[in-house]
């Protein structure tokens, strides 16, 4: 669906997007992470039309983004784009900014009538449809930046921080529409609340200092990246043979006995291994009454920190970079 092929961004000096390469694929929900100046709003708003790139291609459908043609007006206005900072004209009513935005995209004003309901109702803001944009809270505002981005209907939705600045109730309502929109629109999605790209993505790109480094579902990374399972097992009571028990178990590496709890023990497995069936066998057949037996699971947050700080550690300053040069995520 939106393809983009070596995009690479240069201010000045410094290279803030080094020849990234990525494909979104119809009815995909895909998460972007990464620190602060990694590249991922310099690369969302090439992706999106708002910066031309230094080098490579956006396509959309196959048709080029950037292309001095006037089909590829007709291009951008398959794209809907919602900023982190949403840009929006404080002295204009909610409906009647967007009935605005509506003749922006070119829409006539049947269809503006028949979207301009569905989307105050789907984005939550019937209730303030007459209300001045200056007056609405920080959330409220958000909501309205949603329903001007997905009001044309737009074949792949760009969004970047889409629930900042709203409440645990107002999140989860915005999350199912999210998953909703999902179901009929290519989605990028851009956030640092990792339980957000989880809970919503099918798969995720991690970008570090202007390059995707990372690629794949939760599941996928966890796999790749996280290396040994952990275990945690617990007994009712410990027994003076209990740690060389548990080092002798198949596909356990290393036990750790926590000093605090005697009959508590942590085991570093071999990558694969699952040794828990064993565990309980074990402790049938010695009579050690189990409490606790778990395998640790990696979060997305392990992973990302895991990899990012890997990256910088391991990997040489670009050419030019400077460590307080970037941009905003």
């Amino acid at each position: 669906m939106i393809e983009a092929h070596d995009l690479t961004r240069k201010f000045g000096d410094f290279t803030a997007v080094a020849g990234v390469s990525l494909a979104l694929q119809e009815g995909e929900i895909v998460g972007i992470l990464g620190p602060n100046g990694a590249g991922k709003t310099t690369t969302i708003r090439m992706l999106t039309g708002f910066l031309p790139p230094s080098s490579g291609r956006v396509t959309l459908g196959g048709r080029d983004l950037f292309g001095a043609t006037p089909d590829s007006v007709a291009v951008r206005r398959e794209l809907g784009y919602l900023p982190e900072s949403v840009a929006l004209y404080p002295e204009m009513r909610v409906e009647e900014y967007l009935s605005y935005r509506a003749r922006l995209e070119g829409m006539d004003r049947t269809a503006t009538r028949r979207r301009l309901g569905e989307v105050l109702d789907r984005c939550l803001l019937t209730e303030v449809r007459r209300q001045v944009i200056g007056t609405l809270s920080k959330g409220y505002r958000q909501r309205v930046g949603l329903a001007g981005a997905i009001l044309h209907d737009p074949k792949v939705l760009v969004l970047d921080e889409p629930t900042v600045g709203l409440d645990p109730k107002q999140i989860v309502a915005i999350r199912e529409l999210i998953r909703e929109l999902g179901r009929k629109h290519t989605l990028l999605l851009s956030t640092h609340i990792l339980p957000e790209v989880e809970l919503l993505c099918g798969r995720v790109l991690i970008f570090d200092r202007g390059r995707i480094v990372a690629e794949g579902s939760p599941d996928e990374l966890r796999e790749r990246l996280h290396g040994q399972v952990a275990v945690t097992v617990e007994f009712e009571s410990a027994a003076e043979d209990m740690g060389e028990a548990l080092g002798r178990v198949a596909g356990v590496q290393a036990v750790r006995r926590e000093a605090e709890r005697a009959a508590r023990f942590t085991l570093d497995c071999a990558p694969g291994a699952d040794p828990r069936a064993a565990l309980f066998r074990l402790a049938v057949e010695r009579s050690w009454t189990l409490v606790e037996l778990v395998a640790a699971r990696a979060s997305l947050e392990d992973i990302f920190v895991r990899l990012v700080t890997s990256d910088r550690r391991d990997a040489e300053p670009a050419a030019g970079e400077s460590p307080l040069a970037g941009e905003a995520a």
